[in-house]
């Protein structure tokens, strides 16, 4: 298996996005159902967005989480959902694997809306080079394992807009859902022997 990929091949891959069902979340009582099922997964795809901000100084609370299984994505759009109670519980559940890319700022982000006990969360970037893998962004990730390219068109669109575009929808729940098949092939690879580190021999004492 090929352990990088260049440039110029990820752009002759084919572009796919997320093809199952997404669901948009903006009603806080529908947020304990959803999760319930989610509790049920052993792992799920995550991501977070954020309004981008232009001006120096100036940054924006997340605006939305997303939360995929193989087949259903859901979108939560936390200012209008709020992100505690049920959410809160499923990111400090060690049970279910939340699995992402770059995922250190996302749960700084969520912590500043509620502080909680992140748990459970798989870091693709620190999981793929314990096979060999020498990439680690989340598309080059996908064009290395699972062969095909996804678009970042949407990254810097607005996520606090009053109804998100079916780009930004399909966009969003495509990072979530990929980031769970990269995790997915991966547990299907044998992971590369890791280097002993070398212990500095100790000095006797006299």
């Amino acid at each position: 298996m090929q352990h990088t990929i260049s440039k110029d091949a990820i752009n002759e891959l084919p572009l796919k996005q997320f093809e199952g069902k997404v669901t948009v979340i903006e009603d806080p009582d529908r947020v304990p159902e959803i999760v319930e099922k989610l509790q049920k997964e052993k792992a799920i795809g995550f991501d977070t967005e954020t309004k981008p901000s232009f001006k120096k100084g100036v940054s924006h609370d997340i605006s939305l989480l997303q939360l995929s299984t193989k087949d259903e994505a859901y979108l939560f759009r936390l200012p209008n959902t709020g992100f505690n109670g049920a959410l809160t519980k499923l990111m400090n559940n060690p049970k279910v694997a939340k699995v992402g890319v770059g995922i250190r700022d996302d749960i700084r982000g969520l912590k500043h809306l509620n502080n909680f006990v992140p748990k459970g969360f798989v870091e693709l970037q620190e999981m793929a080079p314990k096979y060999g893998i020498e990439v680690l962004s989340l598309k080059n990730l996908a064009g290395l394992l699972l062969g095909f390219r996804v678009s970042k068109r949407q990254r810097l669109s607005n996520w606090e807009a009053q109804e998100l575009s079916e780009g930004q929808i399909l966009y969003a729940a495509t990072d979530a859902w990929v980031s769970l098949e990269i995790y997915l092939k991966l547990k299907e690879l044998k992971p590369v022997p890791q280097k002993p580190k070398e212990t500095q021999p100790q000095e006797k004492s006299s």
